[in-house]
């Protein structure tokens, strides 16, 4: 498999946002087969000493969701660097290629700050620039389509979780990508 759905719980909306929490997970959307997940929590002082951002107004959010939310994000936690480099080894592990589209929940969220963390942590991303893909602009498409996974679909586990929110954004985009790309056998030659 080599598309990876990224999922960041932060405490921001900027590209310098301060990660909480990064949930990853390999998906064929071919086929909507779910593969290997990756879920750690970060140290929120690790991102603050590097020069990342908090937002008052993304804090105050934090404090409204559920307690299993804001829990996650509060348990055992690692630095950044480490995470990061973690990250980077699981892909590294799972891929099937070297050229893994990485889906974020919008152009300017989860790879932005992602890329931002790496540089912070002067560690080289994973991917290229170009193998951004973006979960918004599919959610669009589908609706175009007369069809709305991301809403009618059940969430499987607790919202705001990153890992549970990657699953649910990988099994989403794969019924939209299904409608719009036709199965290998109905092809004509």
């Amino acid at each position: 498999m080599n598309h990876l759905m990224i999922d960041l719980e932060t405490m921001g909306n900027k590209p310098t946002a301060a990660i909480v929490s990064i949930g990853a997970v390999f998906f064929e959307p071919d086929t909507g087969e779910i593969g290997n997940t990756f879920y750690s929590n970060v140290q929120l002082e690790s991102e603050t000493e590097l020069g990342a951002s908090l937002d008052a107004g993304t804090i105050m959010w934090w404090l409204q969701q559920s307690s299993e939310a804001r829990a996650a994000i509060a348990s055992a936690s690692l630095p950044v660097a480490k995470v990061l480099s973690d990250l980077t080894l699981f892909v590294a592990e799972c891929r099937t290629s070297t050229s893994v589209q990485v889906w974020g929940n919008g152009a300017t969220f989860d790879n932005v700050i992602l890329r931002s963390a790496y540089q912070r942590t002067h560690l080289t991303a994973f991917w290229p620039f170009w193998n951004d893909r973006d979960v918004r602009t599919m959610v669009e498409l589908g609706r175009q389509l007369g069809i709305d996974p991301k809403r009618d679909m059940p969430f499987p586990g607790d919202r705001h979780n990153a890992l549970d929110d990657a699953i649910h954004q990988a099994q989403y985009v794969s019924v939209i990508w299904q409608k719009l790309v036709p199965a290998t056998s109905e092809v004509q030659p």
